[in-house]
């Protein structure tokens, strides 16, 4: 068997095809309950990525099959000697090789561009929960890589949502929350929001259970928000947002997101949710969380699940989407190898 490896860029066209085609065989069979692999969001990876990233690709054919892609995100702005990575094979061609030769391609890069560290994810079965292979565990900890944060993700079912259970809650939530106010919008941040949004944004590396993991909180400003709206909107993904505004200072003190992406309007995502620290303890993550669920329903009433990850250490977050009805699915940790 001969396994070799180019890298590649969105110019190449055959590639990017044949790498799509690789996501979406793995994607099919390793988390057979998410979307589809999507077309719009893959092809926005190349000609409109996110601001604050550059990303290098490379693709491994076996016998002249392509048979694995690996994508390589280093950070522009901060984090300068950190990368992500994202190392797929497809399912027909694995065990051969491919993983191993696209991993020490990677490493090679990386160390040519200064990186040195990189962080990976893989997913594993949860006690109970749906099989999923173990493989992706065992391939990180033959590289070397330490486990560096364990996250879990739960999944709503909307149709099994306790409506007069979350009502309650809110209403006992809202006292505790007088003088605070909700605002909700779609799409990018108005900008009478966007430097508060960029605050808190940036705080999220800062508050939220990083374990092992070594990533700097991020710079973000305004720019870095549009530049992000850009890059989301080419992938086609509709965004709900609610932000909490603090009535006596007039700034949005917390915010959260919800994603719904262009192939698959039956599925969403909850992502960012976050409370400015001086604003804690009055409830405002449930609240937002609550209020934002019922604005993307109202909007996007084929939404049936909700997917959400969180560090399994972060018992806060983690309560109050259990509280929503967020249950386990799987496993998910990061992975850290120091080059």
């Amino acid at each position: 068997m001969s396994i070799s490896i180019a890298s590649f860029d969105g110019t190449d066209r055959a590639a990017v095809d044949e790498a799509y085609r690789i996501g979406a065989a793995a994607n099919d069979v390793d988390l057979p309950d998410f979307p589809p692999f999507c077309r719009r969001r893959f092809d926005a990876l190349f000609h409109t990525p996110a601001p604050d990233t550059r990303t290098l690709w490379a693709l491994a054919r076996l016998d002249g099959v392509p048979a694995g892609y690996l994508q390589l995100d280093l950070p522009q702005l901060d984090n300068t000697d950190n990368a992500t990575a994202e190392l797929v094979v497809h399912p027909e061609l694995r065990r051969r090789g491919v993983g191993r030769a696209l991993h020490e391609y990677g490493v090679r890069l990386l160390r040519e561009h200064g990186r040195k560290r990189v962080v990976a994810m893989t997913v594993s079965a949860l006690p109970g929960g749906p099989a999923r292979s173990g493989a992706g565990n065992a391939f990180a900890a033959t590289t070397g890589a330490q486990s560096a944060l364990a996250e879990v993700r739960r999944r709503l079912d909307v149709g099994e949502i306790d409506r007069v259970a979350l009502r309650a809650a809110l209403a006992d939530a809202r006292p505790r929350a007088e003088g605070y106010r909700s605002v909700c919008w779609q799409g990018a941040t108005p900008q009478e929001y966007v430097a508060d949004v960029a605050y808190l944004d940036g705080r999220l590396l800062m508050d939220a259970p990083m374990g092992d993991v070594q990533w700097e909180p991020e710079q973000v400003d305004a720019e870095r928000i549009r530049g992000t709206e850009r890059s989301l909107d080419a992938k086609g993904r509709r965004r709900y947002h609610l932000g909490v505004r603090h009535e006596e200072s007039g700034r949005l003190v917390a915010w959260t997101l919800l994603g719904v992406g262009a192939s698959a309007d039956w599925h969403a995502f909850q992502q960012i949710t976050i409370v400015d620290p001086a604003h804690r303890g009055h409830r405002l993550g449930l609240i937002a969380k609550a209020e934002n669920l019922h604005h993307l329903l109202t909007h996007e009433p084929a939404v049936r699940v909700i997917d959400t990850f969180n560090a399994a250490s972060n018992s806060y977050m983690v309560a109050i989407n259990e509280q929503l009805g967020f249950r386990p699915v799987d496993a998910w940790n990061n992975w850290q190898l120091a080059l």
